[in-house]
């Protein structure tokens, strides 16, 4: 089980990034909310949507949830 927070600050195209507290950018974010822990990005993606509905899985430490 990982830890997984949302960065309140949205990115240039306007996506809310998921990441996991052992990310390499984690420290770096300002802003964040904690989704809970969960076994994969997945299930942390649909707790990020309910606070901001552009949420993303991070292409470094939730690539499994990271689009485009």
């Amino acid at each position: 089980m990982k830890k997984y927070y949302v960065n309140n600050t949205e990115q240039s195209n306007k996506d809310h990034e998921v990441h996991t507290d052992e990310c390499q950018y984690f420290k770096s974010i300002v802003s964040k909310k904690y989704l809970g822990e969960f076994s994969d990005c997945k299930p942390a993606i649909v707790e990020a949507k309910k606070t901001y509905s552009k949420s993303n899985g991070c292409k470094t430490c939730c690539n499994a949830c990271h689009t485009t």
